[in-house]
């Protein structure tokens, strides 16, 4: 099932790398800011930055990303924010999903579903949600791509987008989304779901403007 994955992703990759080269070799990027300007506070939690090392932006390539802790009063729960936004994707630097990240730094999957999110403007958003697990640690993690008004859970999906508006659009940017929160000792999973999935309501509305539709 692994190799059968695996050869599916190289052969999506090379069919998308193949006609984006068919394409213009510059891409349309709309306007957009910088998402280091995205508000520190969101949903009532005061967000603080973290740092992403040198190792890290290598592997991730030529983009815009943003990874923050956002807290309530208190010792409340956090809420974990990771984006990274793509200007072009033509040049083979691609979003990376977190079913390969996530394993690579120790997390198993106990869970996986995709969900429709309402967000708080009453749109909605197809993402997907996970638990995921590394020794006596749990989280819960929502992640999506979003790229041109559109919110796609699936990576294979996404690719497929890529390749239309590539053709259609002569664009290739886009963005990976990814929210996460630990699960308490003290706390059943579902509530854990509940506070991402509130963050993620009062977050989406605000992406337009660092992830242009």
């Amino acid at each position: 099932m692994k190799a059968l994955r695996y050869w599916t992703v190289v052969t999506m990759l090379a069919a998308t790398a193949l006609l984006l080269q068919l394409r213009s070799h510059r891409d349309l990027i709309p306007p957009s800011e910088p998402l280091d300007q995205l508000p520190l506070l969101i949903a009532g939690m005061q967000g603080s930055e973290i740092p992403i090392d040198a190792e890290v932006r290598e592997v991730l390539g030529a983009g815009d990303f943003l990874s923050r802790d956002y807290r309530g009063s208190g010792a409340a729960i956090p809420v974990g924010l990771f984006i990274g936004y793509f200007p072009t994707q033509r040049s083979g630097v691609t979003m990376h999903s977190p079913k390969n990240c996530l394993p690579d730094a120790g997390w198993v999957f106990e869970s996986q579903e995709y969900i429709h999110l309402k967000d708080a403007d009453g749109k909605v958003h197809r993402v997907g949600e996970y638990v995921i697990v590394k020794g006596e640690m749990r989280q819960v993690a929502i992640y999506w791509y979003q790229a041109h008004g559109r919110s796609v859970a699936n990576e294979y999906m996404a690719k497929m987008y890529l390749i239309m508006d590539a053709m259609r659009m002569n664009r290739t940017d886009g963005a990976l989304v990814r929210v996460s929160t630990p699960v308490a000792a003290t706390e059943s999973t579902e509530a854990a779901k509940t506070r991402a999935e509130a963050f993620t309501a009062q977050l989406a509305p605000l992406l337009p403007r660092y992830i242009p539709n």
